[in-house]
């Protein structure tokens, strides 16, 4: 085992271990709302990632009772923060400081786990959407809660939230702004498994763990082929498929692994015997 901090900020505590990024987000007076300070923090750790080759998944919790709440309202109510200024300059900072979450963490090239405790809501809601697989805690609860304020989700939440749960049941959700717990989550595809609160950190992360253990170059292939497959035809996923293919069958990671796998088997034939 071995454990890494790297610079990210008291708003965003950090730390590498077997090849897990843990990332929390730690501003409990603020509900870890995505304010100016929030958000340069976050981004700045998510931009480090793909260029380390110690990591390989990353996992984004919250050190509070909620994992993200939002944008702060009482900000929105004085105009300042991310929404101070005219519409130009509101629509500027939100594509040059609050997009550089949604670009880094939807681009990153190694697998994302998300653990939700408490309050997913509005563009919290999002962050979590935007990560890869998501575990939730019993007391989780999400909601895409926008219209509620007279907003729309700027972060780009909206593009997430169709691909996960369909176009009908996406416009449900943010047009009702419906709350909706950790077990509709689950029912709904939102969340992948939901645990005791007392166990998710550990479920999360042991969730991360497995998938760090593999063939780092072949996981980054992974992801990204599932992720492009989504959107490409059949005819495009299979050129890809065939190039990742004998890109990895032509290197050391995958004759290593193999090697491991039929050592691995002799041991086991051998203790049967």
């Amino acid at each position: 085992m071995s454990i890494h901090p790297i610079d990210a900020g008291s708003l965003v505590e950090s730390f590498v271990d077997d090849g897990v990024l843990t990332l929390t987000l730690n501003s409990p007076s603020e509900g870890n709302a995505l304010n100016v300070a929030m958000t340069e923090a976050l981004s700045d750790a998510l931009e480090q990632i793909d260029g380390r080759r110690d990591v390989h998944c990353l996992l984004l919790r919250s050190s509070s009772r909620h994992f993200c709440t939002g944008g702060n309202v009482k900000d929105m109510q004085s105009g300042s923060d991310l929404m101070s200024g005219g519409v130009e300059a509101v629509r500027d900072r939100l594509l040059r400081s609050l997009h550089r979450i949604t670009r880094a963490l939807s681009g990153l090239d190694v697998p994302s786990v998300c653990a939700v405790n408490g309050a997913a809501i509005g563009a919290g809601c999002d962050l979590a959407l935007m990560c890869d697989i998501r575990v939730a805690s019993t007391k989780a609860v999400f909601a895409e809660s926008f219209l509620r304020l007279g907003v729309v989700s700027g972060i780009g939440g909206s593009w997430f939230l169709a691909r996960i749960v369909g176009y009908a049941k996406a416009l449900e959700l943010t047009l009702t702004s419906e709350f909706i717990d950790a077990e509709a989550a689950l029912v709904l595809g939102i969340v992948s498994k939901v645990v005791p609160q007392d166990s998710l950190d550990s479920e999360a992360l042991s969730l991360a763990k497995r998938i760090a253990k593999n063939p780092p170059i072949a996981l980054r292939m992974s992801k990204r082929l599932v992720r492009e497959a989504a959107d490409a035809s059949l005819a495009t996923t299979l050129e890809m498929a065939a190039s990742m293919q004998a890109i990895l069958l032509c290197g050391r990671e995958h004759k290593e692994a193999v090697g491991r796998f039929l050592d691995q088997q002799a041991t086991k034939k051998r203790t049967q015997t």
